[in-house]
């Protein structure tokens, strides 16, 4: 069989991500969430794709696609998901799927007897739009699942675990999901970088060093609502005002790090609501993503302070409470080195950075080393049904996962 073709690989993922991309719960916008309807159709899609490259396929109690070829115990695990966020773009995910088909499926055709055998995943809930929590579908795989996380209810009232029982799944069968350490080699996912360096850099490809770490806070304010026009300036307690100096009070520390730590207020709850009715409650949620633990934690307390602060001084009350909290996760330095020189024999010098968003590589590194391999996408958009990466690019990709599972193969 002759070499991977990145032109023809690329066409083929731009034809297979737009096919995926039309599954939508919503005319005109993308809409995929976790076991819905548009979710079975997406998995059954994925599987049918899996079966035309060569792959045997089955699917856990979570509902992660799973694409097997070798017959080899130990296994090298190449995965993303296909659901997405709220008007999403077609890329974030499905990338990282499709391209782990193609590179299996050139093993396949070439009848390939590799040491280790390969196992590509499509995961279901990465982007935790319809339940509160993320990632239960890879660390159902690492064995990392935690069984509260059923009780979890989305917009609907509708448990995590009924919303199993109706796609078809048994709860009690999730921990046959996980993968025995002992079989896991390594998990690598090829995704859209989703920010703009490489392509500021004019590089097609990148490889990831770390996945960032989070903590969400949900900051509540308590003021006292009053009519707008008889209360007077000096004597209000402004709930929303004092909300409005927390979230100035985030960006001027986070500018102040120069880069090391990004903040961001996505959710804004305010109470009552009325034009002519000063806000008596508000809740927002603050996003604190940096690389370095340590420079988060810093900047979590500087927050935590001036927000105290900010309550002392306008009279308001105030609680701060942690939701999410994830630790940075490294990148297996010895995976960095073969990515780096798998895309270095199809694309030059790759650059190295990390990983602003969160993948499913957090969960799947409980159970064996991770890596990743990054790909331009246009203007750094992503989470947006702008969001694009070229043919070429993603071809590029491809060749060069395929060349790093030759790498890793050779030991």
């Amino acid at each position: 069989m002759s070499p991977p073709d990145p032109e023809a690989l690329g066409r083929r993922a731009e034809a297979m991500i737009a096919e995926l991309g039309a599954i939508s719960a919503e005319p005109g916008r993308l809409v995929r969430l976790f076991l819905t309807p548009e979710h079975r159709r997406a998995a059954d899609l994925v599987a049918s794709w899996m079966r035309a490259a060569g792959l045997s396929v089955s699917e856990d109690a979570l509902g992660t696609v799973r694409g097997r070829f070798g017959s080899a115990k130990q296994r090298l695990l190449i995965g993303s998901h296909i659901d997405t966020v709220i008007d999403a773009g077609q890329y974030d995910g499905p990338l990282g799927v499709i391209a782990g088909i193609l590179a299996a499926e050139h093993f396949a055709r070439t009848g390939a007897d590799l040491p280790l055998g390969i196992d590509v995943l499509a995961f279901g809930d990465e982007e935790g739009s319809r339940f509160p929590a993320t990632l239960a579908s890879s660390l159902a795989c690492a064995g990392a699942f935690k069984p509260e996380t059923l009780l979890l209810k989305d917009a609907r009232g509708i448990a995590l675990g009924d919303a199993l029982k109706a796609y078809g799944k048994n709860p009690a069968d999730i921990p046959a999901a996980a993968y025995r350490r002992d079989d896991a080699a390594a998990y690598v996912e090829v995704h859209i970088e989703q920010g703009p360096v490489l392509e500021s850099r004019n590089q097609p490809l990148g490889v990831v060093s770390s996945i960032i770490g989070q903590t969400f806070l949900l900051v509540e304010i308590f003021g006292e609502a009053g009519h707008a026009g008889t209360v007077p300036m000096l004597l209000r307690r402004d709930a929303m005002a004092g909300g409005a100096e927390a979230m100035l009070l985030a960006e001027r520390i986070a500018r102040d790090t120069r880069g090391e730590v990004v903040a961001t207020v996505g959710r804004l709850t305010v109470e009552p609501g009325a034009a002519n009715v000063i806000p008596g409650h508000v809740v927002l949620m603050i996003d604190m993503r940096s690389e370095s633990d340590t420079a988060r934690v810093q900047f979590v307390e500087r927050f935590k302070t001036g927000c105290r602060e900010i309550a002392d001084r306008r009279h308001l009350g105030l609680t701060i409470t942690p939701t999410r909290e994830v630790p940075t996760t490294p990148c297996d330095p010895g995976l960095q080195q073969l990515m780096g020189q798998a895309i270095a024999a199809v694309e030059g010098e790759p650059q190295r950075l990390g990983s602003g968003a969160g993948h499913d590589g957090q969960a799947m590194a409980k159970l064996c080393p991770i890596g990743m391999l990054f790909v331009r996408c246009r203007g750094g958009i992503s989470h947006n049904p702008m969001e694009y990466a070229s043919p070429r690019d993603m071809g590029l990709a491809i060749v060069a996962l395929t060349k790093f599972i030759e790498r890793f193969n050779r030991g």
